[in-house]
């Protein structure tokens, strides 16, 4: 309940703080601001970063239905993603950025797709987390036109123990462990995946069925 309360006294003051600032606007605005209850500047900013969040969440997920829907124009749907991206906020501008990969990717426009999960990946202002994931799918997406190599190494330091995406950047390098020919190099990995107990039981499923095609 005290969360309750303290949520709706947050949106009071920043409420507060939108109305002095649509009424005096111009030079003052940023005094009135930080007036209220003294933090009203960081209030309003909050209001307003909590506004526009949910209108890209709203185009966020409205991409993503059109996107499912049978007979989607997903070339078009990709567009929108990447055209939402710029002005959204940086959670949904990695998610979208994603998004229009996995679609470029999904419609046969490989070079593209992956040359949007690179910017992703390497992108300071993203967060690790979306950073990695997209280094993890431009591996996922190189193996057919990629260096085995290259894409390990580069997948390396997301394979080690306490990173997020872990299991899935070891079962991309198993998969460039085969297309390279080391099939004992791929055994030895999906065998780690199917016994690390913090892997998701759908991954060392799936590792587990590779490992079985192999004659493991």
């Amino acid at each position: 309940m005290s969360d309750l309360i303290d949520e709706v006294d947050e949106e009071m003051r920043a409420e507060r703080a939108r109305r002095l600032a649509q009424r005096y606007g111009g030079l003052i605005t940023g005094v009135v601001l930080l007036a209220i209850a003294g933090v009203g500047g960081w209030e309003a900013w909050r209001w307003h970063e909590r506004r526009e969040a949910g209108k890209a969440a709203e185009s966020f997920l409205a991409a993503t239905r059109d996107a499912a829907a049978e007979g989607a124009d997903l070339k078009a749907v990709a567009d929108r993603f990447t055209a939402m991206a710029p002005d959204a906020p940086s959670g949904y501008r990695a998610l979208a950025r994603l998004r229009a990969a996995a679609l470029l990717a999904e419609t046969g426009q490989t070079e593209q797709a992956l040359a949007a999960y690179d910017a992703l990946s390497r992108d300071a202002d993203a967060d690790p987390l979306y950073r990695d994931l997209a280094t993890v799918m431009w591996g996922l997406r190189a193996l057919d036109s990629g260096d085995a190599a290259a894409i390990q190494a580069r997948l390396a330091p997301l394979a080690v123990p306490g990173a997020p995406w872990r299991a899935s950047a070891q079962e991309v390098q198993a998969l460039a462990a085969l297309k390279a020919g080391n099939t004992e190099q791929a055994r030895t990995t999906l065998q780690a995946i199917t016994t690390d107990g913090a892997t998701p039981q759908g991954l060392r499923d799936r590792a587990g069925r590779l490992l079985q095609g192999l004659g493991s």
